[in-house]
């Protein structure tokens, strides 16, 4: 049987722990203009980190990538960076990417500074969803949470925009540390309840090597769920789909709801499904993987090629970090999060 008619005949894939592929987590460009501590330090990272063109996939490159994904049995894919808006011609790219067969779902992360005048040809392109990044609502705590660097103005902005380019349910990402941004929980939520947006704080985790990550600096979800719900009070809501990284819950009073992603306190690696590519062509399957596995050479030589590798590799996935965060111990090294989206 030849590569192509070997593709034809190939399932999608499980991983060792009987886990499918249906998300792809695709980084679109290594550098960020945000220098945010928990993820891409200023003083680990220089200010031109990133922006060497020669280094990332193509936008050839990237949409034979995706297309060999979905024959894999991906369904939805994730832009990210760094931060992706960086990457010129971005529109162009979702329009080429929208067009594929059987991918039902395109989603952005972005930090938001640069999404007022890229929203409206971002959503004709065909870009479904978007998610904002934003770790405070205090103009000061903003700009300190984000490297010196950015105006939470402009990101309000960037989120008002979006909305009226016809992104009704914009998520919008928190990322809890205790004694740095845990005063800003409430007004965050004060101020976005009955905007129609979702909210979802995040357990400060310890993804990659340069970010200084502390135990005793996570905030549990189940903490911030009570203190939210001392204000407002909230109701447990069932999952969308099975993998669904938030638990959700709604205001008792309708006005909205609000999610939280537990990875260090509730791990949820029994039902990952998700597959992240650097802006290089790196393969990791996993958010904390040491390692990635170069899938140039094959998409080099052709969607067949490309398919049989990322099946293969797939299929040896055991990952669980999560699950086994206190046996497996710390130091450990980890990707960093600025080169494959979080």
């Amino acid at each position: 049987m030849n590569a192509a008619a070997a593709v034809h005949a190939l399932s999608p894939p499980h991983d060792r722990l009987g886990r499918p592929l249906r998300d792809l987590r695709l980084s679109v460009i290594e550098a960020c203009n945000f220098r945010c501590p928990y993820c891409m330090p200023a003083d680990r990272v220089p200010d031109d980190y990133g922006f060497d063109a020669a280094s990332r996939l193509s936008f050839d490159e990237i949409e034979t990538l995706v297309r060999g994904f979905v024959r894999l049995g991906v369904s939805k894919l994730r832009l990210t960076g760094g931060e992706p808006l960086l990457r010129k011609g971005l529109p162009q790219l979702v329009e080429r990417l929208a067009a594929i067969e059987g991918l039902d779902d395109i989603a952005l992360t972005t930090n938001g500074s640069l999404l007022a005048p890229q929203a409206r040809a971002l959503r004709a392109a065909g870009l479904s969803r978007i998610t904002v990044s934003l770790d405070a609502l205090d103009p000061q705590r903003f700009r300190e949470m984000s490297g010196g660097r950015g105006d939470v103005a402009q990101v309000l902005a960037g989120i008002g925009a979006a909305q009226a380019a016809g992104f009704a349910s914009i998520k919008l990402n928190c990322v809890v540390e205790r004694g740095v941004n845990d005063d800003q929980v409430l007004p965050l939520v004060a101020h976005f309840r009955g905007s129609g947006h979702v909210l979802r704080f995040i357990e400060y985790m310890d993804v990659g090597t340069c970010n200084g990550w502390r135990r005793e600096r996570v905030v549990p979800s189940s903490e911030l769920r009570d203190r939210i719900a001392a204000h407002w009070p909230l109701q447990p809501l069932d999952a969308q789909y099975r993998g669904e990284v938030a638990s959700r819950y709604a205001f008792a009073d309708g006005q909205g709801e609000i999610g939280f992603v537990s990875s260090v306190s509730a791990p949820f690696c029994g039902d990952c499904h998700r597959a992240r590519v650097s802006a290089d062509g790196r393969l990791y399957t996993c958010l904390f993987a040491a390692e990635g596995h170069d899938l140039r050479p094959a998409l080099a030589q052709g969607g067949p090629a490309l398919i049989e590798r990322v099946a293969g590799l797939w299929a040896r996935r055991g990952d669980r970090y999560s699950e086994l965060r206190d046996a497996v111990g710390s130091p450990r090294k980890h990707v960093e999060m600025f080169l494959i989206g979080g």
